[in-house]
């Protein structure tokens, strides 16, 4: 089960997402599910159709299954989504910022 403890590890597709800050300021706002990630993107179904938003410099605020909510800077987790399971986070690092 995803938790904030293994959530940068963690499929996010089916998760819902919200862009807090990006370097391309038309991506801050951005609201809806996640319905693919790939390296460097997630794709996101939002009521206006499905937005590209890069994950570098970009801070995403994700609404876990339990009601929590995380913050994950998409800088850290900018690789394929299959080798996101093996990220080993350094320690300092709380949920997905230094």
């Amino acid at each position: 089960m995803i938790s904030l403890q293994n959530v940068l590890s963690h499929e996010l597709i089916g998760l819902e997402v919200l862009v807090v800050a990006a370097s391309n300021p038309t991506h801050i706002g951005v609201n809806g599910s996640i319905i693919d990630e790939t390296k460097n993107m997630f794709a996101v179904k939002t009521a206006q159709g499905i937005k590209q938003v890069p994950k570098r410099h970009s801070i995403f605020r994700v609404n876990l299954p339990e009601g929590r909510i995380v913050e994950i800077d998409g800088s850290v987790i900018s690789l394929p989504p299959e080798k996101r399971i093996n990220l080993q986070i350094k320690r300092g690092y709380h949920n997905g910022t230094k």
